[in-house]
């Protein structure tokens, strides 16, 4: 039975777990890179992520998609997972915060065009200028947090990041409707895991001399933003079109300086308040439904058709 597409309260706790596990990523990734390689982190987090999925399909006994859909779910698992994550650790070895918390919110605004494109999703007006408004708040959040924000070539990677995850998260959804969505998902990890094994062959090297820290976070970053966290994300693409859910990606700056405040004292300027509050209004006008005008259209089903 398909699932009616609708952001309801499900939706919203799926993506809220996406979101909180996920935030946690960028910190675990730039402590993990101290001991190991973008490549390492890249294929440890995808490799555990994998494990995960493989005990998990095998307990539930989830199926594995159509074999026609192979082709398409292995190249989507290697564009939104291997080149995702390569092109992200690196960059957070190069790029200023600050600017990579701004381009990765374009993935909302990516997602949306593609969904358009792809998908033949309808945009109206209200929710363009919704996620207009979210980004301007993303970006007066970013700018007012105390993140460094510089203009550098290396930023072109983050923008294959926004890309590679916007393909990925809309090419998936015309699957589930045709195959299990664990088994969507398990598939083009374990698609995505081998597309990093040629950059992390050093990775038993360096698991052997590195501090348990730092093995540590690798092992955070494959369960808990990487195999519950796209479980979760995916569970509310299955229920409601991919622009609606990209949208709250917004919220990914807002709730890290929101962690920041509770874990570390670090208080945010009232400015920063502000971004996060035009952010917040600018989602919920993105996914505001309109009313539709379903007395007229019944007055007019029902009025006889006139002779021409």
């Amino acid at each position: 039975m398909q699932t009616p597409e609708r952001l309801d309260g499900r939706a919203l706790a799926y993506i809220a777990i996406a979101l909180l596990t996920w935030s946690s990523a960028y910190a675990a990734i730039a402590y993990a890179l101290a001991s190991f390689t973008p490549g390492e982190v890249a294929l440890a987090r995808l490799a555990i992520g994998s494990i995960c999925f493989a005990v998990l399909l095998v307990v539930k006994r989830v199926p594995m998609p159509a074999r026609r859909d192979w082709p398409q779910l292995a190249a989507l698992g290697v564009i939104g997972l291997t080149a995702y994550h390569l092109c992200l650790n690196t960059a957070e070895t190069r790029v200023a915060s600050g600017t990579a918390a701004i381009l990765i919110s374009l993935v909302p605004a990516a997602t949306a065009a593609l969904s358009a494109i792809w998908l033949r999703e309808r945009l109206s007006p209200r929710t363009l200028t919704g996620l207009g408004v979210a980004l301007v708040g993303v970006v007066v959040v970013v700018l007012t947090s105390g993140k460094e924000v510089k203009v550098e070539p290396m930023a072109a990677l983050v923008l294959v990041s926004v890309l590679s995850s916007a393909i990925f998260f809309v090419g998936q959804k015309p699957f589930f409707t045709r195959n299990s969505m664990l088994g969507v998902t398990g598939f083009t990890f374990f698609a995505g895991m081998l597309g990093t094994l040629p950059f992390g062959l050093g990775l038993p090297h360096a698991l052997a001399v590195a501090p348990a820290a730092h093995i540590y976070a690798l092992l955070w970053l494959g369960i808990a933003p990487t195999f519950i966290g796209y479980i979760a994300w995916n569970a509310a693409l299955h229920r409601a079109s991919a622009s609606q859910v990209s949208s709250f990606i917004y919220f990914s700056p807002p709730i890290a300086v929101l962690i920041g405040w509770v874990w570390l004292g670090e208080r945010p300027t009232l400015l920063t308040l502000v971004g996060g509050v035009i952010t917040v209004g600018g989602v919920v006008l993105a996914n505001a439904r309109r009313r539709s005008a379903r007395p007229t259209a019944t007055v007019a089903a029902t009025t006889p058709a006139k002779q021409h």
